[in-house]
């Protein structure tokens, strides 16, 4: 199974680069990107799952709307983006369901950072999906965590996917900066080795990144941006469907991991 997913959030990646943006421009940024997504999602008819942020969520009703009622699958990404306080944890949950009418069992924290698995248990979430089993300089050094699924706190953790052996990652960052070719050969591998692939991407990537006075970014984010990363994206998922991969939600994930046990 494909568990592909999208971490729908206010655009505050600019403020890391020390550039200041609205948030009628975080929003709008963010917004036109999740469109853009949930058509490429209707044009090949698949399923995912998007890690929302209350504070976007509270923005965008009409699409949480789209969102629930084309099948996919809600999950909760925090109350806000750019900060994080235990409580959030279940006051993200809960509030993102009042706003879906829909039931929130999975989690991700912002920028795959730690969060304490027995929070996550007593929040009432089924999984937690926070963890890159891999070194990025700067942000997390996971090679001591498992590359495939496990149960830690009564909470199935579902880490992001890395290639078998040398773990590399096979997250948004890489998605625009190896050739096409070479990104899909590394996810056919671990697709193989491990029947799943968990692979996650943002709206704004789906929106020109290319104006480094506005944004700050450098190359390697700037790359692949856009209407590139919509092409891309559509050549990925077309690959997919031709290799016969299932896609499915994390809920979908989770439901026949625990009917084959």
């Amino acid at each position: 199974m494909v568990l592909l997913s999208f971490d729908i959030e206010e655009f505050d990646m600019p403020f890391e680069y020390g550039k200041d943006i609205s948030f009628a421009d975080q929003i709008s940024i963010s917004r036109a990107g999740t469109i853009a997504i949930l058509d490429l999602l209707d044009k090949h008819q698949i399923k995912a799952t998007f890690f929302c942020t209350v504070t976007f969520a509270e923005n965008i009703p009409d699409l949480i709307e789209r969102i629930t009622k084309s099948g996919h699958e809600l999950a909760s990404h925090g109350y806000y983006h750019s900060d994080f306080k235990l409580e959030h944890l279940l006051q993200s949950k809960l509030r993102l369901q009042e706003l879906s009418g829909k039931e929130i069992t999975g989690y991700r924290m912002a920028r795959m950072m730690p969060v304490d698995e027995k929070e996550i248990e007593k929040a009432g979430y089924t999984y937690n999906t926070s963890i890159n089993p891999t070194y990025l300089p700067g942000r997390y050094n996971n090679f001591n965590i498992s590359r495939t699924f496990f149960t830690k706190q009564n909470v199935l953790q579902i880490p992001a996917s890395v290639s078998p052996f040398i773990r590399f990652p096979l997250f948004w960052l890489s998605f625009h900066n190896l050739p096409l070719g070479i990104y899909k050969f590394l996810a056919g591998w671990t697709y193989q080795k491990d029947q799943y692939l968990n692979i996650y991407f943002h709206p704004w990537e789906f929106t020109d990144l290319n104006d480094v006075e506005r944004f700050g970014f450098p190359a390697y984010i700037r790359k692949n941006t856009g209407q590139k990363m919509i092409k891309r994206m559509d050549s990925l998922i077309t690959w997919m469907k031709y290799k016969k991969y299932s896609f499915a939600t994390f809920q979908e994930f989770i439901s026949t991991k625990t009917k084959a046990n």
